[in-house]
């Protein structure tokens, strides 16, 4: 006969059913046992005869109750309950100790060893079978609180992580793929809370692309939509730090946000953007030039005391007003 063997094999992740490993190196005790669990179709029985195969074995076949013999040949019961107790995934299995001996002192030490429960062999089939069912309830009913915990922090974190995506989507432009208006507002509001503290330049951009009523006339709003997707991916082309902002403004209007950034610098990005648009050269039929452009005011302020945010918006936007009516296709700076 082999060292483990057992009377009725159905492991599957989830399944509490109760499961019995007997630990035990005597067959007489193993057959008894065996016998009177036989009657007991909700009772799964394994047994192990080789002590130095026990730990193995419970790992294996996930018992709900472990029978541990305490006299074996080669070590003994309460080392093997040691054992169980030391490793995370065997320490809360419930173990009931059985041994020939009854003896206060000794039921004791097992109990001091971490043992649950203590039989005198053999004992009777009614007691052993509700000790085992006792045992199992208990050691089930945890495996399926701490499921239920898992599933729980599962789902709170999946919980989390879709309302993160949607106040990622909330704050997007759903046309170019950019920060939208609303995301712009709440950026510009805490950039200017910052540099007020701070007291760091904030510089603001205020884009527009030339006659772009006339595109659409021209050429359809789809045409018009892809237009104000390749501007959006060139101003955000030029942005190269984590706080900067690109946003659609509305319509065909679009923002840059650059915080600790000067007036030239931010004339620097606005120019290159101007000038990557032109480089693209995107047919615009109701253009004198022929191509797509695009016109843009840039401000910057050091927000003291007795700024505001209007402030800082209307000097874009009034620069913007100055780059159409100089001609359009140019970065106008605030005056």
């Amino acid at each position: 006969m082999s060292a483990v063997s057992h009377i009725r094999v159905d492991e599957q992740d989830g399944d509490y059913k109760v499961r019995v490993l007997l630990v035990d190196d005597q067959l007489i005790i193993v057959e008894a046992v065996r016998r009177m669990l036989a009657r007991h179709h909700d009772i799964e029985f394994r047994f192990v005869t080789d002590p130095h195969a026990a730990h193995a074995a419970a790992l294996r076949y996930r018992p709900t109750v472990i029978l541990q013999d305490l006299v074996m040949q080669g070590t003994d019961g309460f080392q093997l309950i040691q054992g169980y107790r030391a490793d995370d995934a065997l320490r809360d299995i419930p173990v009931i100790v059985l041994s020939t001996r009854d003896e206060p002192k000794l039921k004791a030490q097992a109990f001091a060893m971490g043992a649950d429960d203590y039989l005198v062999k053999v004992p009777d089939e009614l007691e052993l079978t509700a000790r085992i069912r006792r045992h199992s309830a208990g050691y089930i009913s945890g495996l399926q609180r701490d499921a239920a915990y898992r599933s729980l922090r599962a789902s709170q974190e999946e919980l989390a992580r879709a309302n993160e995506e949607l106040r990622r989507l909330a704050a997007l432009d759903g046309l170019t793929g950019i920060a939208n208006r609303r995301r712009f507002d709440e950026a510009v509001q805490a950039e200017w809370g910052r540099g007020r503290r701070r007291q760091s330049p904030l510089a603001l951009l205020l884009c527009d692309v030339d006659h772009f009523k006339l595109y659409n006339d021209h050429l359809g709003h789809p045409a018009g939509d892809l237009c104000l997707k390749k501007v959006a991916a060139v101003l955000t082309g030029q942005l190269k730090r984590p706080a900067d902002l690109a946003a659609r403004y509305g319509g065909e209007e679009f923002a840059l946000l650059l915080p600790d950034t000067d007036l030239a610098g931010a004339l620097r990005v606005g120019e290159a953007c101007r000038a990557g648009l032109e480089q693209l050269a995107l047919p615009h039929p109701g253009a004198a030039c022929g191509y797509v452009t695009m016109s843009m005011g840039v401000t910057c302020l050091v927000p003291g005391e007795d700024d505001s945010l209007e402030d800082l918006i209307a000097r874009a936007d009034a620069a913007l007003y100055d780059a159409k009516r100089g001609g359009r296709n140019r970065v106008f700076p605030a005056g």
